[in-house]
């Protein structure tokens, strides 16, 4: 993944925590800032609520970069504390690296959320051909494993993309690169977060992202809220 340099940090409430989520941090990579961000998408998925709902976010952001390379950069830990979020979503690119190093640096990073009474949430970003040495279901095991360790949630993306693909091919949900998210994956990663964030169904929501049909955006709700329910019910692994 190309080094671009920038961090997200998207600020929330978990809903498991607080009724309703209101400030959100994410730090990640291109995963997460593509096509525009999940946060800004996942803004306008909440401001078309009915009533409304308004999401206060923050970014900071680093392409290519794993949560090893945020650790040792000050910017995610200073924004960790000077953001005062309710939650902190945590974006690892784990085809980039090995499963030792993000267990070592969720573990780091959860400990340094919750010195702010913050919720930390794992973010489980996509397989890709490019760095095929880890499938799917070994992103999710990994994911599994250390969300048990240390009691957070996770977000089971890569999950709801392998799901999407099998169901609906003609969704495509990498750009040319078969790697970065085209709106379709950026919409469908956002419907995850936010199915995590908020312990809601994001079905019916009334946002659609320029260039997609209703049809297609209700496919990827409905989607995103099943794999998180399989997630948790641990039928889907």
């Amino acid at each position: 993944m190309k080094s671009i340099v920038s961090v997200i940090v998207l600020c929330i409430v978990s809903s498991t925590a607080v009724a309703q989520p209101k400030k959100v941090l994410f730090i990640g990579n291109s995963l997460t800032y593509r096509q525009d961000g999940i946060y800004s998408h996942l803004e306008k998925l909440a401001a078309s609520a009915d009533p409304p709902y308004i999401l206060q976010t923050e970014k900071s952001i680093k392409g290519g970069a794993t949560l090893k390379t945020h650790w040792e950069r000050p910017e995610p830990r200073e924004a960790i504390i000077k953001a005062d979020c309710d939650v902190v979503v945590l974006q690892e690119d784990l085809p980039e690296i090995n499963v030792s190093y993000f267990r070592e640096y969720a573990r780091r990073f959860v400990n340094e959320i919750r010195k702010t009474n913050s919720n930390p949430i794992l973010l489980m970003a996509w397989y890709y051909p490019r760095l095929g040495w880890i499938s799917t279901a070994e992103i999710a095991r990994a994911h599994r494993d250390i969300a048990k360790e240390l009691n957070v949630e996770v977000a089971p993306v890569a999950l709801a993309w392998q799901r999407s693909i099998k169901k609906r091919p003609d969704l495509d949900l990498y750009v040319a690169d078969r790697e970065h998210p085209s709106i379709y994956g950026t919409y469908l990663a956002t419907c995850v977060v936010y199915a995590t964030l908020f312990g809601k169904s994001p079905a019916g929501l009334g946002y659609t992202p320029a260039g997609m049909s209703s049809e297609e955006a209700a496919f990827l709700q409905h989607l995103a809220w099943e794999t998180c329910q399989k997630w948790k019910r641990k039928k889907i692994l």
